[in-house]
């Protein structure tokens, strides 16, 4: 049973930079596969990025390549959503989300359904 937890969101103005982090203190993530996700108000909830156990297989919604980049730390205690060049529209509570990579295929596993165990979020707000 994990119990997650993300930190490092707030309020910046656009074109600023925020890091957000996602750990359980109490196990590793190393072998869970990691997402972060975003609701806006009014909005459904959308899969930002995703990591899986091999830090180099990552996935990124289109309206955040190039400026978002998903990683771990050396310790495969966090995951970290590191966001560049923010933008108005990346306002939204972010939430990450987690689930033991065990017999997994290849494809794509960035979506909501998928995860098993999930944080309470933090907000992101991105305004002048």
């Amino acid at each position: 049973q994990l119990h997650l937890v993300e930190s490092g969101g707030g309020l910046v103005q656009p074109g600023g930079s925020l890091r957000l982090s996602c750990e359980d203190p109490g196990h590793t993530l190393d072998y869970y596969i990691v997402g972060w996700f975003r609701q806006a108000p009014g909005k459904e909830r959308e899969a930002v990025s995703c990591i899986r156990h091999e830090a180099n297989s990552t996935f990124y919604v289109d309206s955040v390549k190039g400026r978002f980049t998903i990683s771990r730390d050396d310790a495969k205690t966090s995951v970290f959503l590191q966001m560049n060049n923010l933008k108005p529209e990346d306002t939204g509570v972010y939430s990450c989300a987690a689930r033991i990579q065990w017999q997994i295929g290849s494809g794509n596993v960035c979506y909501e359904s998928f995860f098993d165990y999930w944080g309470q979020g933090t907000q992101v707000t991105v305004s002048s």
